[in-house]
């Protein structure tokens, strides 16, 4: 038997007419199926089933026993809700498709990641804590599915990491997902950066001080070249000197 009880109705007629139609007297459409049954069209009321799954621990993982009007032959099955159908807007339920089980045989579900405590990383050093995995694939019987799968972070530093190979699971359930993945870690946070000036300050000038030659606003000092006699030019001699003069 499952946790909880749902009553549905079989459809005789399914489409987009037959589904406005269910909608505007309150109930949805769905869709009941399973491992070697054939689908069957139901209809159920959308508020048993919202507080179904919002009064369970285990979520989209509760075992709802049908009650079904009219059909003896799924009086008592047991089913999960496999899928939900929503208004994108509105978010009021628009259709959902429950999955027939078998008691004694394992199937494969998503159960949630629970972080238990705060990181050391955290709480010493400013780090952040980082879930990079929030669901855990596994496979088990229907009554060994797990609520949750905690995983405590107390004792994570900046720069270490929890893998799904570290997760300690209970027993009967194996594990699907990576062993690889990471699941949680704890990073450093970004450093902050500090932009650099616009400009190099300029050093002041000393007042009085002689600007160095060459440099800009200062007078460049005129050199006085000598002239310079043509190579293989004849020398000039010196006139004689007159006597008496």
């Amino acid at each position: 038997m499952g946790d909880h009880a749902l009553s549905v109705e079989v459809r005789e007629h399914t489409g987009k007419g037959m589904g406005r139609r269910l909608r505007a007297s309150g109930r949805i459409p769905a869709i009941l199926y399973g491992r070697g049954r054939e689908s069957v069209p139901i209809s159920l009321d959308p508020r048993l089933l919202e507080r179904i799954l919002a009064t369970s621990d285990a979520g989209m993982n509760t075992l709802i026993d049908l009650a079904v009007s009219g059909r003896s032959d799924l009086a008592g099955k047991v089913v999960l809700v496999k899928e939900l159908q929503r208004h994108p807007v509105q978010g009021a339920l628009l259709h959902a498709d429950l999955y027939e089980v078998d008691l004694t045989k394992t199937i494969e579900v998503s159960v949630p990641i629970h972080v238990v405590g705060t990181a050391a990383g955290v709480a010493l050093s400013g780090g952040i804590l980082d879930q990079a995995l929030r669901e855990l694939e596994i496979e088990c019987l229907p009554r060994a599915i797990p609520d949750e799968i905690a995983v405590d972070v107390s004792a994570l530093m900046i720069g270490q990491s929890i893998h799904v190979r570290d997760l300690a699971l209970p027993e009967g359930v194996k594990l699907l997902s990576d062993p690889d993945l990471s699941v949680v870690s704890v990073v450093a946070p970004a450093a902050e950066i500090v932009p650099e000036a616009a400009a190099a300050e300029v050093a002041p000038e000393v007042e009085g001080e002689a600007p160095a030659e060459g440099a800009e606003g200062a007078p460049a000092a005129a050199k006085a070249a000598a002239p310079t006699a043509k190579a293989g030019a004849p020398t000039p001699k010196s006139a004689p000197a007159k006597g008496g003069e």
